[in-house]
């Protein structure tokens, strides 16, 4: 008699695992694709509704499929926990499944409210089937929304819609061939039977919502890539209007550092050679980062090379920017310094636009310079002054915007303009290119992110002859 139990138990199971093959096999691969889903999101750092919804509708209807084995029945015999919970995953399925076709756009401007509705009804179901056991008015209820809304989808499926849009085409390929058995499933196998062909149904909607997806995925990179290749060639642009290393001159050194925050910045400086003992150094800072910074910076670039007649007079070459900004900067705001040296007078003129003082190291005291107007291209006819401070061989000057004294630390201090008074000050000994390095390297150290572009000037006066 035990020898007759044996192997009846063992005939069972193989033929449980016969029935339950392809069913095992299609729960496996769709949680496999629910946890990739979720892991590519994950590593996107992007919520992606579509996916999101798909993954956790994929998941449950994998455990499902699992949870329906026969071999499972066999192993679990009589278990009224198990009964009700696999009762319950029914009822749990159609919430994700009611919220992915949502973002897919196939539930119509109602759409927030059926799945918000139906969502409670299964919520309820659950919780009714936790508490009571299955019963056979569950059943219908699930079965009449699950058939109304299935109804719907295949309405929303055929709509004009889809003839306008090739990516939604082949979702609704993969819609119909899951809505298709899943009604048949829901209707017919009640009446007639069980029938489980709504899954083969649900692999043909995740194979083309994969080669939707990878398609875009695709689409994305190409585009990325083109994106990459005209940032690259916006670098190298800009940097070309950048000048090259400073004249050798016997009364000046003048180092510059310029680290922009993205492949192009908003920052920009710029020198004028005036004869042999004079020359100008100008910086300026266009609001916001990246190409829009970066194409402002380039006009004023040229507002400034249209201003040459005026580079020893600090107040006109601003003011002269302005008129030809005023207008043209679609609302970001220039801010800018400009100081002209005359090694024969021993003396410079300085004046600004909204940007931060120029600092002068002398004897080892760093010193703010001011002389501020407003904003370039704020205001038409807007008038600026200039300031005369006389200069003594050894002077160091910086000049500077506003990304290093803004730079911020692990928890949110400033780097600010003490800060960077006293590194110059530790500058006093080193050249001016090594105190430009040095001065970029301590703001860096500094702050836990680069979150502006990084432009400074360091001129030493000489003051030969």
């Amino acid at each position: 008699m035990i020898l007759l139990d044996t192997q009846l138990t063992a005939e069972q199971v193989l033929r449980a695992f016969h029935h339950d093959e392809p069913f095992l096999f299609l729960g496996a691969a769709f949680t496999t694709i629910s946890i990739v889903s979720i892991a590519y999101c994950v590593l996107r750092r992007r919520f992606d509704a579509l996916l999101i919804w798909m993954a956790i509708f994929a998941f449950f209807y994998g455990q499902r499929l699992w949870m329906q084995a026969d071999m499972l029945s066999i192993t679990l015999p009589n278990n009224e926990f198990f009964d009700r919970l696999r009762s319950a995953i029914t009822y749990l399925i159609p919430i994700p499944a009611f919220y992915f076709f949502r973002a897919a756009g196939f539930l119509g401007r109602g759409g927030k409210y059926i799945a918000a509705g139906s969502s409670a009804v299964f919520l309820c179901l659950i919780v009714g089937t936790l508490a009571f056991g299955p019963l056979s008015l569950f059943d219908d209820i699930n079965a009449a929304i699950v058939t109304g809304v299935l109804w719907i989808l295949v309405a929303r499926s055929l709509g004009k819609k889809a003839k306008k849009d090739r990516d939604f085409a082949v979702v609704r390929i993969g819609v119909l061939c899951f809505v298709a058995p899943a009604l048949w499933d829901n209707i017919a196998g009640r009446f007639w039977g069980l029938s489980r062909i709504e899954p083969y149904g649900f692999a043909v909607l995740l194979a083309c919502l994969g080669y939707v997806a990878a398609r875009r995925t695709l689409e994305r990179d190409v585009e990325l890539g083109e994106i990459h290749r005209e940032l690259e060639l916006a670098r190298r642009i800009q940097l070309s209007i950048l000048p090259g290393a400073f004249p050798e001159s016997a009364d000046f050194r003048v180092a510059a550092r310029y680290v922009p925050m993205t492949s192009v910045a908003g920052d920009l400086y710029d020198y004028f050679v005036l004869g042999d003992r004079q020359a100008g150094l100008l910086i300026a800072d266009v609001s916001g980062h990246g190409v829009p910074a970066a194409l402002i910076a380039s006009m004023v670039k040229m507002a400034a090379t249209s201003q040459r007649a005026h580079a020893a007079h600090p107040a006109q070459l601003l003011a002269g920017m302005n008129a030809a900004l005023f207008g043209n900067t679609q609302g970001q705001y220039v801010t800018a310094a400009y100081v002209h040296l005359d090694a024969g007078k021993r003396e410079l003129r300085y004046a600004a636009a909204g940007h931060p003082a120029m600092l002068m190291l002398r004897h080892g005291v760093a010193t703010e310079i001011a002389e501020n107007g407003l904003l370039l291209g704020a205001a038409e006819g807007a008038d600026y002054s200039d300031r005369t401070v006389a200069l003594e061989p050894g002077d160091r000057l910086l000049l500077y915007t506003d990304g290093l004294v803004e730079a911020r630390n692990a928890q949110g201090e400033l780097f600010g303009e003490q800060a960077l008074a006293t590194a110059l000050s530790e500058t006093a000994k080193l050249t001016p290119d090594q105190a430009a390095e040095k001065i970029i390297t301590l703001v860096g150290d500094w702050a836990t992110s680069q979150d502006d572009d990084l432009t400074l000037l360091v001129c030493d006066f000489a003051g030969a002859g």
